[in-house]
């Protein structure tokens, strides 16, 4: 059972008065930048002045040279480097035993600084960690910028952090333990293994349980709901609906988000914050080169130590390397062949079976394919036309008609569907027939994307209904609901009358099954399978609302113009949030958010995410701002790429940065995204791996590093991370990685430790001297 710290019960709220207006005018401005579709290269470029200006960067070094040389001679400076210098002695100084009488001033030259949190002091490197070649810095760590800029990037990126541990908290998402821990020794308080917080996912069914069984589902409340401001709240019953006084759970307020993103938005246009996290990044990738030179060797040889383990070797004696597909949607899970080879099955053997409806009128299958004028014997994949190309890239219009196959929307309607005239029975038996191949292949996890569009509330019983009734539980799948950002189509035909309406038929039936499942037991059952919400659609399309606390509620928003990505974010975590507490109440399992983020469009997406989101798909655009890279290190927010989807339709595989990202230690992932329009073989994960390990020459422990990542990421339960990784996988560096299970080397994961920890403790002491100097002033 896992230790988890009883949740405060209010949703901590800010004031705009307590709000610099700087910062809100540098969130503004933006913001503003995105809206007027300019050029953000200035806004979000990794120096103060623009790359393409030679006269301008040389003039702005010139400055920054004046501004160094004027702090050397500097008093307060003077005095603030050696306060720096002395804590940073005493700290390593205590990394060696006093018997042995080392001068600090020596440590300091070859000892890696700072390497674990303490409570609030740091203790030794632990005995049990590998021997290996460390790449260690000398002298000034503060070269290249001025203390007064350091003091200010550690300050804001500190303040990130908490944010984000504020808003995980509170849904129920993961927060990094090494991270919490430098938090609180920020705070000079101690961290207690109780304090932590973590998803609760519902384990498998153990071999002979039936996954479907209606048995144990707890009592009805009959509690009242109702939707305020686009967040449903709950009350205890119809007199505290009417006295509007809800059940003690976190409410999420729109004016503290928005307060709370734009700080984080005033980060990534500040000059010397921007300079500190692009050299810092400059540095992890140096050091990880260094150290693949000094101990690629080591790590293969640790490697080779281990019987019957490698990339292949999986289930057949352990869980070695076990690998999880965390980002791909239901619709196109089978490969282009298998949908093919499907279709002719169901033709040859039920071509006079009705399976369409229109007008009144039942039509065959025959008689659906004698309408497009062909004969399913005579397709062809490339006749199939679902694989993307090149002439989706930059399209996504043209991405969409893929999911059609021979262009023909009745077939997308017939095989890929749970809404129609068969109640979705070939697209059930086309899932089944791919979990049934991952089961085969033993060491293959996937978790589908469904979609629910807020049409209607009856989505959610016709979506587990289809579940139960053609029984698609696999062991080896889990399942994550998508929802289209596509409210302007549904208001555009009358479907919706405003947003909050969307919102409502999306998230009003999940507390219905949360408050009374025997009211709702086929949704009860389904939702114990569902372990998050995504949120999709194109992000490259343009938004000409700017999000703050003056956006409209949704019940207001009654416009034929689609909401911000920002505003969509926020609505879709509030609810998340609150239900997933009442769900905790409840001892029913939790949900994350893990929306796709970063694939294109502005980077304020990825400024939202990291608030919200527990952990995000694709994030490609992060390359273009240094602060937002950073802080998706030093939080470890896992990231899902899937270079081939990628590749055709928004960047060339040899310009993705998932090999930049993984070299520099952010928890990046392999996941397929659509293997109908993007693979080739029937086992599309492994094909990510095989191109991915040739063309950027990965080693055996880049690629079980991966692995374990996609893993620790997935929507699995604690139990099951627990079998595939090893019974301490919640400890951070080597005493949390079991060799035998992740074929990932001890040295691999002792570097990654001590790097995350070097770069958090920076921070730390900087916030820590700060505090100190005003204390003393």
């Amino acid at each position: 059972k896992l230790l988890t710290v009883e949740m405060p019960r209010q949703f901590p709220k800010i004031s705009l008065s307590e709000v610099d207006e700087s910062v809100r005018l540098l969130a503004e401005k933006v913001y503003a930048s995105v809206l007027k579709e300019e050029d953000t290269k200035d806004a979000l470029s990794m120096y103060t002045v623009p790359e393409d200006c030679p006269i301008g960067l040389h003039q702005d070094r010139e400055m920054e040279m004046l501004k160094e040389i004027a702090e050397q001679y500097s008093e307060e400076s003077t005095k603030r480097k050696k306060n720096f210098k002395m804590k940073r002695s005493q700290l390593v100084s205590q990394q060696f035993p006093s018997s042995l009488n080392i001068n600090p001033e020596w440590a300091m030259s070859v000892v890696t600084p700072l390497l674990f949190p303490g409570t609030p002091v740091c203790p030794s490197i632990p005995e049990n960690s590998p021997e290996f070649q460390r790449v260690t810095i000398s002298g000034d760590y503060c070269a290249g910028i001025t203390v007064e800029d350091y003091e200010q990037a550690a300050k804001t990126l500190m303040k990130a952090l908490f944010i984000r541990e504020k808003y995980s908290r509170l849904a129920y998402h993961r927060f990094p333990r090494t991270t919490a821990q430098f938090l609180r020794s920020a705070e000079n308080q101690k961290w207690n293994v109780e304090d932590e917080i973590l998803p609760d996912m519902c384990p498998c069914p153990r071999e002979g349980e039936d996954p479907y069984t209606t048995e144990g589902i707890p009592d009805d409340l009959n509690y009242s709901l109702q939707m305020k401001d686009g967040i449903v709240y709950v009350y205890d019953d119809a007199e505290a609906l009417k006295q509007q006084q809800p059940h003690s759970l976190p409410y999420p307020d729109l004016e503290t988000f928005a307060i709370d993103l734009s700080h984080v938005l005033a980060m990534i246009v500040d000059g010397p914050t921007k300079t500190y996290c692009h050299r810092r990044l400059n540095f992890v990738a140096s050091k990880f080169y260094l150290h693949e030179m000094l101990n690629e060797m080591a790590e293969l040889k640790e490697l080779k130590g281990v019987p019957h383990r490698d990339f292949y070797n999986v289930r057949k004696v352990g869980d070695l390397c076990f690998r999880t597909n965390t980002h791909i949607h239901a619709a196109a899970c089978m490969n282009q062949k298998h949908l093919l080879k499907f279709i002719q099955t169901t033709y040859k053997t039920e071509a006079d079976r009705v399976v369409l409806e229109k007008g009144g009128q039942m039509i065959t299958l025959k008689q659906v394919f004698d309408t497009l004028a062909m004969d399913p014997y005579d397709l062809t994949v490339d006749s199939l036309d679902v694989h993307a190309g090149r002439q989706t890239f930059h399209r996504f219009d043209k991405f969409n008609s893929k999911y059609n196959p021979v262009g023909a929307s009745e077939l997308r309607e017939i095989y890929l569907k749970t809404d129609n005239y068969i109640k979705g029975e070939y697209f059930a038996r086309i899932i089944k027939e791919v979990a049934h191949e991952l089961e085969e292949s033993k060491y293959q996890h996937a978790e589908p994307r469904m979609s629910i569009y807020g049409r209607s509330p009856d989505e959610w019983e016709s979506l587990a209904s289809w579940f139960i009734q053609h029984k698609v539980h696999s062991p080896n799948m889990r399942w994550i609901i998508q929802v289209p950002r596509i409210y302007d189509i549904f208001r555009s035909k009358k479907i919706v009358q405003n947003f909050a309406k969307l919102l409502e038929n999306i998230f009003l039936p999940l507390f219905e099954a949360t408050v009374n499942p025997q009211k709702n037991k086929e949704i009860h059952v389904f939702l114990k399978y569902v372990t998050g919400f995504d949120s999709v659609d194109d992000e490259s399309k343009h938004s000409d609302h700017m999000f703050s606390y003056k956006s409209p509620k949704p019940e207001e928003w009654t416009s034929d113009d689609n909401p911000p990505y920002s505003y969509y974010l926020f609505h879709m975590y509030a609810n998340i949030m609150v239900l997933n507490n009442l769900r905790k109440e409840r001892g029913l399992n939790t949900f994350q958010f893990r929306p796709h983020c970063g694939e294109a469009g502005s980077i304020t997406h990825l400024v939202s995410a990291f608030l919200t989101a527990d952990n995000i798909s694709h994030g490609l655009n992060l390359k273009k701002s240094p602060v937002l890279q950073y802080l998706y290190y030093l939080a470890q927010v896992p990231i899902a790429m899937s270079p081939l989807s990628n590749n055709s339709l928004f960047l060339e595989y040899s310009k993705n940065p998932l090999k930049e990202f993984l070299q520099k230690g952010l928890c990046v992932s392999l996941s397929t995204d659509d293997p109908m329009q993007f693979h080739y073989t029937k086992e599309a994960l492994m094909e990510e791996y095989a191109i991915a390990a040739q063309l950027w020459k990965l080693s055996t422990c880049d690629t079980c590093e991966i692995a374990r990542n996609s893993v620790l990421q997935s929507g699995l339960s604690h139990q099951e991370k627990k079998h595939f990784l090893g019974a301490n996988y919640l400890q951070d560096g080597p005493d949390g990685n079991d060799i035998r299970r992740t074929n990932v080397a001890q040295i691999r994961m002792a570097y990654r430790h001590e790097t995350l920890c070097n770069e958090l403790s920076f921070l730390v002491e900087a916030v820590k001297t700060e505090a100190s100097s005003t204390q003393v002033e």
